[in-house]
């Protein structure tokens, strides 16, 4: 069904209970090799992308298309990084940031402190978060912005201080495969749309988290897909 080579990974728990198997090769990938990818809707197969792709755009939110159009395609407006972020308690956290837009920065000069390297010695680049209002999901104000920490703006940023306080996000693994978002200024909130609609150019807001079974959450329930999946039909899940 897949022609992406399957990781060997075959117990990996992520922010949850429910355990990732050797088959879910693109959540791992995005867990944990931080490999971007595609983040298609359960119900009608429609992906998250950033309502505005430019690497300047900082109080901009986040919609659903259902179609995906070489502009978007060519500035990686379909792909996100879900990139580990340290621990709240026992749960990972991580944040969400886009693959559109972002910035590579310059080396640090001789001697120079820069914000980290990765595995190849490389700077680490700049990447537009997804950002929560504070006052989310009790506003019907835009809920999510997609910015640099430093840029969004100041209902956006932490309440103790910490501007990374509204980006942090608990990566939980539903047992049919998905994936949900639960932001930690909001335990009792998920990554959901204006009125509950899941429609094209829906505006991704943070909506209660009910709870129940499938059906409850399924506002919020994503499937993660390597780039080279993204066309791979999704409703084998249900089969």
């Amino acid at each position: 069904m897949y022609t992406q080579e399957r990781t060997t990974m075959a117990n990996l728990v992520v922010g949850g209970p429910v355990a990732v198997n050797s088959y879910d090769n693109a959540i791992v990938a995005a867990l944990v090799e931080n490999r971007p990818v595609m983040l298609v809707h359960a119900f009608n197969g429609g992906y998250l992308r950033p309502a505005e792709l430019k690497e300047d755009s900082h109080d901009k939110g986040v919609k659903l298309a259902t179609a995906l159009d070489p502009a978007t395609k060519d500035a990686q407006g379909h792909l996100w990084h879900i990139t580990p972020a340290g621990f709240f308690g026992q749960r990972p956290l991580y944040f969400i940031e886009s693959a559109a837009g972002q910035v590579s920065p310059k080396p640090a000069g001789a001697g120079g402190v820069d914000d980290g390297r990765g595995d190849d010695g490389a700077p680490k680049p700049q990447r537009r978060r997804i950002t929560v209002h504070q006052e989310a999901p009790k506003s019907t104000a835009d809920a999510v912005q997609v910015g640099l920490p430093d840029k969004v703006g100041d209902k956006w940023r932490g309440k103790n201080g910490a501007i990374e306080d509204t980006q942090l996000w608990v990566v939980t693994v539903t047992p049919w495969g998905g994936i949900t978002f639960v932001p930690i200024t909001h335990p009792d909130a998920i990554l959901g749309f204006k009125d509950h609609a899941v429609a094209t150019d829906s505006e991704v807001r943070l909506t209660y988290n009910w709870g129940g079974d499938f059906t409850g959450t399924v506002i919020n329930t994503f499937y993660p897909r390597l780039p080279n999946e993204w066309s791979v039909p999704y409703h084998h899940v249900f089969t």
